[in-house]
């Protein structure tokens, strides 16, 4: 009798244990499910994208143009020549959690990514003079002298109109790694606030509290998870946005 509802409750036990967990799948509290990830350490960089003496020591890409009013930083291309990339020029280390928010200004076409841990393809530094030249074209980033990960959080492509969903991508394989949720809606004009976080091999997404990415790097056929290295933002020619309060601390798993 034991052992027949044992082997009745077995499959309803199952399910039960593999629910998700609580506001894993809508995330309607902001960072609802932040639990599971790590907490904000030290600050190791602060920029409030106010000013041009804030981004002084940045590196733009490409034909990119930055403007500052009211405490932002606007980024397009005059005459959407061509794509850009804007480059932290601190390096951040294997774990860390980066905030920023932006907003849209033109929503008619457009695509933003962030590259993280990003490095030349022997682990030198990004700017190493022995690295050729970048100019914003996307297979220099993508399919060529860069390891790093990148995440496509805003796609109004026009050359790919019907993709909406956010990709987590692995340089220089252009190695999809995961397809996730929608990030910034194409036609949004509200301020936005962007969270990423790397925990090593761990990486999450959120848009205003919003999990997009969630994905854990095994290595595997796209070799090992990539550390430490760079932060740069990439738009594509048709895209300006605005920015401000970029942050990246290191984190913590105990939260006392």
């Amino acid at each position: 009798m034991i052992m027949n509802l044992l082997i009745l409750l077995g499959p309803l036990c199952f399910l039960a244990h593999n629910l998700p967990a609580p506001g894993v799948l809508g995330c309607e509290n902001e960072y609802a499910d932040i639990d599971t990830m790590p907490h904000k350490g030290t600050l190791l960089y602060k920029n409030a994208f106010g000013t041009r003496e804030d981004l002084k020591s940045w590196v733009m890409e490409g034909p990119g143009e930055l403007r500052f009013s009211g405490g932002w930083m606007d980024m397009f291309s005059p005459d959407k020549e061509w794509d850009h990339v804007l480059w932290c020029p601190n390096d951040f280390p294997s774990s860390f959690m980066a905030e920023w928010e932006m907003q849209n200004r033109d929503t008619s076409e457009g695509l933003t990514i962030v590259f993280f841990a990003a490095t030349g393809s022997r682990g030198e530094d990004i700017f190493d003079p022995s690295l050729p030249k970048r100019d914003g074209t996307f297979k220099y980033y993508n399919k060529g002298q860069l390891n790093c990960y990148h995440i496509s959080y805003y796609t109004n492509n026009p050359k790919n109109s019907d993709r909406k969903k956010a990709n987590l991508r692995k340089d220089p394989m252009f190695a999809l790694l995961q397809q996730g949720e929608t990030g910034i809606p194409p036609g949004s004009l509200r301020k936005h606030k962007i969270r990423l976080i790397k925990k090593e091999a761990r990486i999450v997404m959120y848009v205003d509290g919003r999990k997009i990415i969630d994905y854990r790097d095994e290595g595997g056929a796209y070799g090992a998870p990539y550390l430490s290295g760079k932060i740069g933002f990439r738009q594509m020619r048709w895209s300006h946005f605005r920015y401000r309060n970029f942050s990246v601390w290191n984190i913590k798993t105990d939260k006392r």
